[in-house]
């Protein structure tokens, strides 16, 4: 069998990659030493904080490769990577706008209405809109071609009826992008007859309840749609052309830094404590995780530099995902290994604090985004195997 290989460019990285780099990284310090922000794990679905998001839409940060006309900067998909890198080493609390930022955004940008594009994505750019995704539904788990959410055609728009699970942010989110059967299901052909829609969550008929995990957040949600009506204007490009829009978004979703760093603050505050104490067996373990963020940052950077080109390289985004959140969970079980007991007297509340809250939210980490069962079987069928 002939062997496939896997495009993972290595972007151009010019002088003002480096200037934004600094940038970022001296406002992000500040604003720790000067308590704007407690670092957090996995910073991108727990760390909330619209006033925060606010600051970095002042700062130009949020939506920086949309055209300036929409409130973006124009600049390339990896000076929107550096800045998003830089949020998720210092653990800031971005999740309010990261959503509306990776994808949800460059979905109006690509299939909206113009009055979209003009109204929503300068408020997005600005941290003052964020959207929440209604893909995943009850008894659906990552098998996207069996939502059961019905949209039926009515005077004058579409009237939206199902329940959608796992929507990250809903409660605090003035949109949702939702996807839903706009004609009846062909088995044949089960991708076929799905569309998108972009819901206000405050019509009439929407219900958005938290799910409370493990670690106490309430960063999941169940948001249930009863008759919502929305007009004909609130379709995202063609109706039935969803299967291939979502296809796109997942790539975006799936192979961005978020998917290896999550648990990285924590790794990062051991080694600036306990570098004196760790032991020669600790250092080639350690050692082992470092390499494996580096290749996978290459992996990820390669990602980014073919979407940038335009391409959706849906099988490169899966396998940043499936490694990528293995490591992370593998990050939390060899620090918990070496420093099982002794964390808060060795090295303070921040670190305990710190891999408590990686425990409690790393069984999610395979999960989010389509599992990592899922994810192979894509690679498989990238490979030819399947």
């Amino acid at each position: 069998m002939e062997s496939v290989r896997f495009k993972f460019p290595a972007p151009e990285i010019d002088g003002s990659i480096d200037e934004l780099r600094k940038e970022v990284r001296t406002f992000l310090d500040t604003e720790v030493r000067s308590g704007g922000f407690i670092p957090v794990t996995d910073c991108w679905c727990a760390g909330v904080d619209p006033e925060f998001s606010r600051k970095l839409g002042q700062k130009g940060w949020i939506g920086v490769t949309w055209p300036r006309e929409y409130g973006g900067r124009e600049l390339s998909a990896l000076h929107r990577y550096v800045i998003t890198e830089e949020l998720l080493v210092a653990g800031a609390p971005v999740h309010a706008h990261w959503i509306a930022d990776r994808q949800s955004g460059p979905l109006i940008l690509a299939t909206g209405t113009e009055d979209m594009k003009c109204n929503i994505l300068p408020r997005i750019a600005a941290g003052e809109c964020f959207v929440a995704l209604g893909l995943s539904e009850p008894e659906s788990g990552s098998d996207l071609a069996s939502v059961r959410t019905r949209a039926r055609k009515v005077d004058g728009g579409w009237e939206i009826t199902g329940t959608k699970l796992w929507s990250s942010g809903a409660k605090h989110c003035q949109y949702m992008t939702v996807l839903a059967r706009t004609s009846e299901r062909d088995p044949n052909q089960r991708h076929e007859g799905l569309t998108q829609f972009l819901v206000p969550l405050n019509s009439t008929g929407v219900t958005v309840r938290g799910i409370r995990d493990m670690s106490g957040v309430e960063h999941f949600n169940e948001s249930h749609f009863e008759k919502v009506f929305v007009p004909d204007d609130a379709v995202l490009g063609a109706v039935g052309a969803g299967w291939k829009q979502i296809t796109s978004e997942l790539a975006l979703e799936r192979s961005g830094p978020e998917r290896f760093l999550s648990t990285f603050v924590a790794l990062e505050k051991v080694l600036q404590q306990g570098a004196s104490s760790i032991t020669g067996h600790q250092a080639a373990v350690i050692g082992s995780l470092l390499a494996r963020i580096r290749a996978l940052r290459a992996m990820s950077l390669g990602v980014a530099a073919l979407l940038g080109q335009g391409h959706s390289p849906e099988v490169e985004a899966a396998l940043v995902k499936d490694l990528g959140t293995r490591l992370e969970q593998d990050i939390v079980e060899r620090l918990r290994e070496f420093w099982p007991v002794h964390l808060k007297q060795s090295y303070g509340d921040e670190l305990q604090r710190l891999m408590s809250d990686s425990l409690l939210r790393q069984p999610s980490f395979t999960l989010r985004g389509g599992t990592n069962e899922v994810l192979k079987g894509i690679i498989a069928r990238g490979m030819g195997l399947r």
